[in-house]
């Protein structure tokens, strides 16, 4: 495989980028947190740092308290608790975060001052208030920049956070764990991106062999030049792309022009390949060919863009920018203007690992870095004209517009939705656009939906009895089914398997298990970390966790 070597010669009128060599001296903050900087980077850490959490902790309060436990330890920037209740003794055998000296004290303070504990560069506090108290000021919600609301809680309440965080594009978990069994769910603005999206590299692998340009074809001439006269050991280093890029122009030399297209043709084009292999050579075998044989089909399709990226194209905001654009609509422009134009996307300019010799290695990464920053350079220019047409100055940061030419292929839009909120007449729910999907869930014996609406009738049933909240159920099923047009589900197998989760609620009596609330938060501040970071992609909409089969399950609702 390649390694590092120094860098040869440029081929004539070629830019060389030289590797850049990271120095070995890391930072006490890069010691610290050098786990996650490898899985979100620098960027990622820094808008961690700029966070600002608000949990509004209500019930037994466990898994809001377990959640910021898991934001703390990778350094979220701050983050308050506003929690009306003093410690009890119930607390004291779910709440690894209070201790017995703390009884009758605050429990949002005495919280606060242990999570401290864990990372002393997070800055945090405690308030004893009620949440509907709290929120009734608006003032004191803005300088926050996502919110925990932990439940139960009132539907006065949840709508009221539901407006605010829809009015200020900010991200509103809604948490809630009893028993054995835990949900949450998330409300993200209307566009939500996510250019980092942090896919496998195979799927986004583009080395434009079939749209080659011309540094890359000089350099394959020049490498490939006689290739029947190369001794054994420069025939079985050649990049497998070089050597794809050969045999290519060599096939299309007798098929007028046209790449292998269809598996006939490309099963044709591997044997080609396969033929020119030495079998006989003593510098060990000719893993490149062998390379280049596995790369055939995924390495020569046309171009083509995801169906979200097409989405994104085709959207209003991304056809005619104005001066009220976000920033990723007007990069999104730009790109969109540069796949009308050339067919393609950005090139990342990633070469993947094979084997070659060391300097050919680099030399072909430095064509394709060449070849990334000059489509770049295309795409900046594109941006700075939208710029100039309404803005006065420019904005968008070229790392912005950099990060978002290599993701290009695998960025993902993602659409909020308000969240679901439970009346004291179930069938005044809307369920909207999804009422048919989530009855195909009800069909399905195993789904962890019916767990979802028992959350609903303890919240929505008054009073929390079991005959109370099977009866919630079974008003929310049928109100589903109306609402999708009817589908054909046994209501009755339905309200028995609703009814199961609901005697567990009730048993509760909206007691936490520490165990399940401690799972809970960590997968809860997983998406959290997402979504602050706007890497990898959230969940769309909603979690259930079964701790008794230990199964979770994510719907749209």
């Amino acid at each position: 495989m390649a390694a590092t070597a120094i860098t040869p010669a440029p081929l004539q009128g070629q830019e060389v980028i030289t590797p850049s060599i990271r120095s070995v001296t890391l930072t006490a903050k890069e010691k610290k947190y050098d786990r996650q900087l490898r899985l979100w980077a620098a960027s990622g850490q820094q808008a961690l740092e700029d966070a600002n959490i608000l949990l509004l902790n209500s019930g037994a309060g466990v898994v809001g308290i377990e959640t910021l436990k898991n934001l703390i330890l990778p350094g979220v920037g701050q983050f308050t608790i506003v929690d009306e209740a003093n410690v009890r003794e119930s607390d004291l055998g779910a709440n690894f975060f209070l201790a017995e000296d703390g009884l009758g004290k605050s429990r949002a303070q005495e919280a606060c001052n242990f999570l401290r504990e864990l990372n002393p560069e997070v800055r945090g506090s405690g308030i004893r208030e009620s949440t509907a108290d709290f929120i009734s000021d608006k003032n004191s919600l803005d300088p926050h920049t996502l919110i925990l609301l932990v439940g139960p809680a009132k539907s006065e309440t949840v709508q009221q956070l539901s407006k605010y965080a829809s009015q200020r594009s900010i991200p509103l978990f809604y948490i809630h764990s009893v028993g054995f069994y835990s949900h949450f769910s998330v409300q993200l603005p209307d566009q939500f991106p996510c250019v980092d999206t942090h896919p496998e590299p195979e799927t986004t692998e583009d080395l434009r062999l079939l749209e080659p340009w011309p540094e890359l074809l000089n350099y394959m001439e020049v490498k490939t030049h006689d290739l029947g006269s190369l001794s054994d050991h420069e025939h079985g280093h050649i990049p497998y792309l070089l050597l794809l890029l050969y045999y290519l122009e060599e096939w299309k030399s007798s098929h007028d022009g046209r790449p292998p297209n269809g598996f006939p043709e490309k099963k044709a084009f591997r044997t080609l390949v396969e033929k020119a292999t030495r079998t006989d050579n003593p510098e060990g075998g000719e893993e490149n060919y062998e390379e280049a044989v596995k790369a055939v089909n995924k390495s020569l399709n046309p171009p083509e863009i995801s169906s979200g990226l097409r989405q994104i194209f085709e959207s209003e905001d991304c056809k005619r920018p104005n001066a009220k654009t976000a920033n990723f609509w007007v990069i999104a422009h730009a790109i969109r203007e540069f796949h009308s134009r050339h067919g393609v996307l950005p090139l990342p300019g990633t070469v993947p690992d094979m084997k070659a010799q060391s300097a050919d290695y680099v030399q072909l990464q430095n064509i394709y870095k060449a070849k990334a920053r000059k489509d770049l350079a295309e795409v900046v220019e594109s941006v700075r004209t939208t710029e100039k047409d309404f803005m006065q100055d420019s904005k968008i940061d070229d790392r912005e517009i950099e990060a978002f030419c290599k993701g290009a292929a695998s960025v993902k839009l993602i659409k909020g939705r308000p969240l679901q909120i439970a009346s004291s007449e179930p069938r005044e729910l809307a369920w909207s656009d999804t009422a048919k999907s989530l009855c195909q869930e009800l069909g399905d014996e195993g789904s962890l939906f019916p767990i979802y609406l028992a959350f609903m009738a303890y919240d929505g049933a008054s009073p929390r009895d079991h005959e109370t909240m099977k009866a919630y159920c079974n008003d929310t099923v049928a109100c589903l089914q109306k609402q999708s047009g009817g589908s054909s589900i046994d209501v009755e197998d339905i309200q028995g398997r609703v009814e199961k989760f609901v005697a567990e609620l009730v048993r509760a009596e909206g007691g936490e298990l520490h165990n399940i609330s401690a799972l809970t938060g960590g997968m809860i501040a997983q998406e959290v970390i997402k979504v602050i970071t706007k890497q990898y992609i959230p969940f769309d909409n909603t979690c259930v966790f079964d701790g008794i089969a230990s199964k979770a399950g994510v719907f749209r609702v």
